[in-house]
Formats: C-alpha cells, sequence, structure tokens
C-alpha cells in the first residue's frame, strides 16, 4: 500500500503513514475549520490499510501540542479503527507525546489508555515547550 501524507498547516497536523513500515503518525496542532473534512480521508485510508493487516506489529506516534473539541471526535475514530485491529491479533502500539507540564494532554492520554484498552499505550513525556 503506498504511503499517505499531508503536511503540517496552520491549523492541522502532519499526518505521515508508512504502511510498508508498520508505522504512523501524525504531530502538529489540530483545529482544522471542519475536522470531519481533513480526517475523512485519514481515516479512510487508516482503515483500508487496517483492513490488510493481520498480526502485525503497528507503532502509531501521536505528538498534538493542541486540538479543538471536533478534532478529538475525529481522533476517537482513529484510535477506535486501531483498537479494533488490536482487537482482532495485530499488536498497536500507541506512543503518546506530552508536555511533562500539559495537564491536558496528560487526562486525554490516560482517557485513551481507559477507552482504548486493546492499545499498547506508551506514555511519551518531552521537556517543556518541547511539544
Amino acid at each position: 500500500m503506498e504511503p499517505f501524507f499531508l503536511p503540517a498547516s496552520p491549523t492541522s497536523p502532519e499526518v505521515s503513514f508508512e504502511f510498508s513500515r508498520h508505522h504512523l503518525s501524525i504531530r502538529g496542532e489540530s483545529y482544522p475549520e471542519n475536522a470531519a473534512a481533513f480526517y475523512g480521508p485519514v481515516l479512510d485510508r487508516l482503515r483500508a490499510y487496517l483492513a490488510l493487516c493481520d498480526g502485525q506489529s503497528i507503532d502509531v506516534h501521536v505528538a498534538l501540542a493542541y486540538f479543538n473539541s471536533s478534532s478529538t471526535k475525529m481522533l476517537f475514530a482513529l484510535f477506535d479503527a486501531l483498537n479494533e485491529a488490536a482487537i482482532f491479533g495485530n499488536e498497536v502500539r500507541l506512543h503518546w507525546y506530552r508536555d511533562e507540564e500539559d495537564e491536558t494532554i496528560l487526562e486525554f492520554g490516560q482517557e485513551l489508555q481507559d477507552d482504548f484498552a486493546a492499545l499498547e499505550f506508551v506514555d511519551c513525556i518531552l521537556p517543556a515547550g518541547q511539544a
């Protein structure tokens, strides 16, 4: 499957899915005017990739310094798809990057751990100001 890449914009994150390496990355800030329009193609490509995975080890790296409520809904859909892939036999590691002083991102990560228990959650703490 061909890689999928969207460059970061002032309001949307960089999305880099290297499917052949089973390496998925989202980083930056996420507050696009229409989160469903931005994340729709991302979710489509992710679901198509996951449908082909059987017993794979998948690394997901998420480093979002900020995301708004409409992005949160779309991120939950993304994590739900990954969680289902883990339930069906894939090993999915979610590397959650956060600034050591950012309580909001910490709490969201804890919520992800609770809501998507099939994912192997890796809390990645960055020094203050480097998220």
